[in-house]
């Protein structure tokens, strides 16, 4: 096994251009060509999480936040980031971060709160724009099947609970080749008129490159013509934070108190209680405080989230309640996300939970 085997799975989960541009997922330290036998699973890196690597013998930590997210100058061992890549790199134990693209796929860090809260409809909060492209391709009526079939297996036609989608239309191509040309059908220099199938799918921008090359084999023509389109709609598989429902409706009181429960939360921080039931809920792991506006205006009685500042809370405008749960706590169930997949994925492969508890913030 190779790191980057590891890596195929977490980026086929979380592909890294769904992380944001302040962000820095990915290899961090180490060569994805390097042997791996066993990975240590954690939501920060700290020396204490590296020594555990070293003393159970993984070679590989894949953590939720980047040891390292603006530009490093030198490596001299003046703080814990210094300390902790030096650290890894004389033991050669690679460091791989998996943040902000998992928090945006419908299924990862926010889907996995929303499973520990026990929410049934979840929808993304702020679903992604200008993430989606049109393909519009003609392929002869022979081979329209075909065509169809390779680049849906590229990841093209998926809409929601629906996969394979297109709107198919007939119609004539015309064309003539030179003397240059090896066509697939039709006499060199002579106009000739083909029965084609207008084939019009969805593509996600970011597997435009494979999409297109799938197009491209599949396809019986010498030049295949083809147009991609920016679309603006919304991408409701991909964006930030997740709102559901509760089953029942609860009380504000005793629904805060579930949540302490489930998230071994030393505090939660909430705004006023309106004394109504709660039965939709928005949250984002970490800090969400940026999402409580898109949380009201689609009607949550509860944002839950965490690390608001001071002046944050005067937004929920008694309109909704927010619960500030704490960064950590909000997010520590993404380790066994981590070690679901892959456990699932690559079962020979040793995947260990750090023990160290990473949460910088104690409470009395």
């Amino acid at each position: 096994m190779q790191v980057k085997d590891i890596i195929k799975e977490l980026e086929l989960f979380a592909p890294p251009s769904f992380q944001e541009s302040y962000d820095n997922a990915g290899l961090i330290v180490g060569n994805s060509n390097d042997a791996v036998s066993a990975a240590l699973i954690s939501l920060d890196i700290t020396e204490e999480v590296v020594q555990e690597a070293i003393d159970r013998k993984c070679d590989l930590i894949i953590s939720h936040h980047p040891i390292i997210m603006g530009g490093i100058k030198r490596l001299n061992g003046n703080n814990y980031v210094e300390r902790s890549v030096i650290k890894a790199i004389k033991n050669n134990i690679a460091i791989y971060a998996c943040h902000t693209n998992a928090d945006s796929v419908k299924t990862g860090v926010n889907g996995m709160i929303s499973k520990k809260i026990g929410l049934q409809n979840c929808k993304i909060l702020d679903p992604k724009k200008n993430s989606l492209l049109k393909l519009v391709t003609y392929a002869p009526k022979a081979n329209a099947d075909a065509v169809r079939d390779a680049i849906f297996s590229a990841g093209a036609g998926n809409i929601g609970n629906y996969d394979s989608c297109s709107f198919n239309t007939e119609g004539t191509g015309t064309f003539k080749a030179n003397a240059d040309a090896n066509p697939h059908v039709g006499n060199l220099g002579e106009l000739h008129q083909e029965e084609e199938i207008r084939i019009e799918t969805v593509v996600p921008a970011y597997l435009k490159n494979k999409v297109v090359s799938a197009l491209l084999k599949s396809h019986p023509y010498e030049e295949v013509a083809f147009d991609l389109f920016p679309l603006e709609n919304v991408w409701n598989e991909v964006g930030s934070g997740m709102i559901g429902e509760l089953p029942e409706d609860e009380s504000e009181l005793d629904f805060l108190k579930r949540i302490k429960k489930i998230f071994n939360v030393g505090c939660i921080k909430y705004t006023s209680l309106l004394n109504k039931p709660v039965k939709k809920v928005a949250l984002c792991g970490g800090a969400g405080s940026f999402l409580v506006n898109k949380a009201k205006a689609l009607g949550a009685d509860v944002f839950i989230s965490g690390d608001f500042k001071y002046h944050q809370y005067f937004d929920a405008e008694n309109q909704l309640v927010i619960a500030d749960i704490g960064h950590f706590e909000s997010e520590q169930f993404t380790k066994e996300l981590f070690y679901e997949l892959l456990t699932k994925k690559i079962p020979n492969f040793a995947v260990c939970l750090s023990n160290v508890n990473t949460n910088p913030i104690k409470y009395l």
